[in-house]
């Protein structure tokens, strides 16, 4: 290799060769100073000029003249007496720091895990990113030191030697060729004094310089110097440079890449190198900062040709222009304003001190959901879906692990730049597990029957309100289990009327749900018709998981200054209980139960996770908003899709449009997250108790089998007992098919019923479910009467027995006939015994056609289960010839009022039951 390193082309001074005698040094670097919490200051950003500082040569004769006479006197009392009352004039140097850290710094965020998340600058001022001296690279170190101030570690504050070299060049050159201002002036310069070209000035500067220099470790003189000066392009500061030249951090940066940015602070617009003629104006500036290192010892010749063929090669694009936090751009916006919400920080205040704010997110969940909310959303676009959201939530701390407003922040078509997280909307069915909380906590348990049938409730002066279900069906008696599960729209609308809408308003308040505020609600807002944000959904469903203990949303971890001084931490709080352990559980139960809402969502829906987990969909019923919330112990994710516009979708339903998107960025924020399946815990207040699914209560013995469950309750809140079960047995008079009560006619029976209330008529009859008779059958009066044929009549033949016989507790009847002769009626068994009591009707027939003819009786004897028998008779007329002249009936009338055998009547035994004929009409 040559001894000389050849110039880059253009007009070079000849101080850029590169003979340096004598051998390479390499300067130790400073330690760290030592960490203290920095106070805060007014902003404003190192001034910098477009080139060269220029100075009189008058001007700096003068100052050189004053310096030297105070060096050489420095024990005169003139001289000390005037250094003391200039001191006292200034700022105090202790100011230094304080006016360091609180110039306008970038506010640097990052995630849970340390990775950068965003870098949001001062948009008056710049970025700025504090850092330590220890996390700045040595070379950059070396490279500054050596250009800016190469006795920087000997002097007093101020340079003799660069002021004599300085009036030597000037007196040369006949103008300033180089500057006399060490490191600690131009600190001072920049941050302590007004920047006026006085002599005055230059007295000031050089006295707090020397000030600075006894109070404070050169260190950290350097360490404020690196963070302060401005490398063009709104980056000041070394950190903040590294990464607009080189996105990579001040520590990492290599001796190419330290060198050329140790140049530019001279001339920043000068050395632009995002400009073609800028670009080479840098390049021999670092070939002029490489030989001020080799002169330094800092690094040999080899070292210096390699970084400027390195940097020679290197193409200088100019960062394009996009959002300060690419890949969570609208939770980084929310980070701001939570920042300035919670501690009373404006835009400005958020800029000073260098701010690092260590977030909640995980960006590895970020990336992932947003993945998978594009996939998704990608299936959808022919049903007009182009916007969505999703929010990842620690439910035991409340921490945002991951917050998508919108599945493209620069889709400015969709409306790709607004938090959807964050707008309120409609939130469908997914509201419902609310409602039925407050049912619980009012005396509704998860086996509660409700009525899912046609259902009116007055909605203002002469107005109705008539809910329908999703499927346009009725679905008649559903527990609340499968209501709930299934999504029934008619049974949450019921589950509201019951509890009122002021117990559920302000239950929505207690778990953190701030925009229904509305006067106007009516009982449809169980089904969504109020705006909510997702972000406050998931806090809710948080709530539920972490077994009725609110713990509100929060998207910081830690705040830190610019030195690593906490300011800020995060410590999870226990919870606010806002519901009882064992509602929360008896909500998730329902939730998370596959079989629950098999009737509405089939057995293999995207609700269904490899491990245990409760889910809710909502839909409003324009297909404006569609929804899936959701969670397992160790997470909550809700997602919505939708159109920022407002515009409908083509049938895109909670379970099509949000539930895929929610299982896939469950299942896999789990597995990122290495998190084992994990059942729900059980509070102690929780029993099982079978119970008869058609009535909700304890099982009575009538209750079939099949329809027996287990289901879960509080201890304290039991389901009523088995007398009120709907299946029941009744007792049927076996005569009139009424309620039987003692006296009726029949026999009882004991016939069992599923008993409807009022209610659930409509739905028992659409389905021809037999119900017991509501009326009592009508207790008898004794009444036993054959009224055809009788004393006025002529029979024939084949002759029908028509009467009444209608006693209480009827056993049977038997009739009998016989001939009427002068010595009254000789009986004779005609038919019995009959089992079944009649009322105007046919009580036998009698053979007559092979009686002569003649006056006959006709008799009818009832009996009741206690042997008692009731009798009627009648008289009649036999022709079956000749009619000849009736003979007198006898004068003996039979009473119509049936008459009371002697008790000495034999019992008879009460036969089978044998099938009567059927009736004949009255003639």
């Amino acid at each position: 290799m040559s001894e000389h390193w050849p110039h880059p082309t253009g007009d070079v001074s000849e101080t850029a060769g590169w003979r340096v005698p004598g051998r390479d040094r390499t300067q130790r670097i400073p330690r760290q100073p030592p960490a203290g919490r920095p106070p805060r200051i007014p902003p404003h950003p190192p001034r910098s000029s477009a080139a060269p500082r220029r100075r009189s040569w008058g001007r700096t004769l003068l100052f050189v003249l004053l310096i030297l006479l105070l060096l050489g006197a420095a024990g005169g009392a003139a001289a000390l007496a005037g250094y003391v009352y200039v001191a006292m004039q200034l700022p105090p140097p202790e100011a230094l720091q304080e006016r360091a850290l609180n110039l306008s710094t970038s506010l640097v965020l990052v995630d849970r895990n340390g990775e950068l998340l965003g870098e949001f600058a001062d948009p008056q001022s710049g970025r700025r990113q504090l850092v330590r001296l220890s996390d700045i690279s040595p070379w950059l170190i070396q490279a500054t030191v050596a250009t800016e101030d190469p006795r920087f570690w000997q002097h007093p504050g101020f340079d003799p030697i660069a002021i004599a070299r300085a009036l030597y060049q000037a007196i040369r050159e006949g103008e300033v060729v180089s500057g006399a201002s060490t490191i600690p002036q131009q600190l001072v310069r920049n941050l302590l004094i007004s920047p006026e070209r006085t002599l005055r000035r230059k007295i000031k500067e050089a006295v707090l310089a020397s000030e600075i220099i006894r109070r404070y470790p050169r260190e950290q003189i350097l360490e404020i110097y690196l963070n302060t000066i401005y490398y063009g392009n709104l980056a000041y500061g070394v950190e903040a440079a590294a990464r607009t030249y080189f996105g990579k951090s001040a520590k990492d940066l290599n001796l190419a890449e330290a060198s050329f940015l140790a140049g530019l602070p001279q001339a920043p617009a000068l050395y632009d190198p995002f400009t073609p003629e800028g670009r080479e104006r840098a390049l021999r500036r670092q070939r002029d900062v490489l030989r001020l290192m080799i002169e330094a010892g800092y690094i040999s010749r080899e070292q210096a040709e390699a970084a400027a063929q390195e940097m020679a090669a290197r193409a200088f694009q100019k960062p394009a222009m996009t959002s300060p936090a690419p890949e969570a751009p609208h939770f980084a916006l929310y980070v701001q304003q939570w920042l300035e919400q919670t501690f009373g920080l404006n835009a400005q205040a958020l800029h000073r001190g260098g701010l690092r704010v260590e977030t909640t997110l995980d960006l590895r969940l970020q990336r992932m959901a947003t993945q998978v909310l594009r996939a998704h959303l990608e299936k959808l676009k022919d049903k007009n879906v182009h916007n969505g959201a999703v929010v990842i939530l620690d439910p035991r701390t409340g921490e945002i692990l991951a917050m998508i407003g919108s599945p493209d922040y620069n889709d400015t078509a969709h409306g790709g730049q607004i938090n959807m997280a964050l707008v309120p909307r409609q939130p469908g069915s997914s509201i419902k597990p609310l409602t039925y909380l407050v049912a619980f906590e009012k005396g509704w348990t998860p086996a509660t029957l409700i009525w899912d049938v046609p259902s009116r409730f007055p909605d203002g002066p002469g107005r109705f309100y008539e809910p329908v279900n999703y499927d346009r069906r009725f679905h008649g008696p559903v527990t609340v289990r499968y209501a709930l599960g299934n999504s029934y729209n008619i049974p949450a609308v019921k589950a509201l009327a019951f509890i009122g809408l002021p117990a559920f308003l302000q239950r929505a308040r207690d778990l953190g749900i701030t925009t229904l505020t509305r006067p106007d609600y009516g009982l449809s807002l169980t089904l969504g018709g109020g705006e909510v944000p997702l972000l406050e959904m998931v806090g809710l469903y948080a709530a539920f998981a972490n077994e009725g203990r609110r713990v509100p949303p929060v998207p910081v971890r830690k705040i830190t200054d610019a030195f690593g001084n906490v300011l800020y931490e995060y410590t999870p709080p226990p919870g606010q209980p806002v519901m009882r352990p064992e509602h929360a559980y008896l909500i998730t139960h329902i939730l998370s139960d596959n079989e629950a809402r098999r009737a509405a969502f089939g057995p293999n829906s995207p609700l269904k996770l490899s491990r245990p987990a409760a889910a809710k969909t909502g839909t409003t019923n324009d297909f404006r908003d569609n929804w899936t919330l959701g969670y397992t112990p160790d997470l909550v994710v809700g997602v919505w899709v939708g159109n920022v516009d407002n515009s409908e979708m083509k049938g895109v339903t909670g379970i099509t449009g949000a539930a895929p998107v929610w299982h896939d960025v469950m299942e896999e924020a789990h597995r990122i997250l290495n998190l084992p399946p994990r059942e729900f815990r059980r509070p102690p207040g929780i029993i099982e108790v079978e119970i008869c699914l058609d009535s909700g209560t304890r099982p009575s013995p009538y209750c079939p089998p099949d329809r027996r469950r287990i289901e879960v309750f509080a201890a304290d809140q039991p389901p009523p007992g088995p007398e009120h079960d709907l299946w029941k047995a009744v007792m049927i008079d076996g005569a009139t098919g009424l309620l039987y009560t003692e006296g009726c006619p029949g026999p009882p029976i004991e016939r069992v019923f599923y008993v409807v209330p009022e209610e659930g008529r409509w739905w028992a009859e659409q389905r021809q479910i037999p119900q017991p008779p509501t009326e009592l059958c009508v207790v008898a009066i004794p009444e036993v009467i054959i009224r055809w044929p009788n004393e006025s009549t002529v029979v024939r033949g084949m002759v029908p027995v028509l009467g009444t016989v209608w006693i209480p507790d009827f056993a049977y009847y038997n009739v009998e006939w016989g001939i009427v002769g002068a010595d009254g009626v000789s009986w004779q068994w005609l038919s019995g015994p009959h089992l079944a009591p009649v009322r105007d009707g046919q009580l036998t027939v009698w053979d007559a056609s092979h009686l002569p003819t003649g006056w006959y009786a006709l008799r009818v004897t009832a009996f009741n289960r206690s042997g008692q028998a009731f009798v009627g008779e009648i008289r009649t007329y036999v022709d079956n010839g000749i009619v000849p002249t009736p003979t007198p009936i006898p004068t003996v009338t039979p009473s119509p009022t049936p008459k009371l055998l002697p008790t000495s009547t034999p019992e008879l035994p009460i036969p089978t039951i044998v099938p009567l004929p059927s009736p004949v009409p009255t003639p």
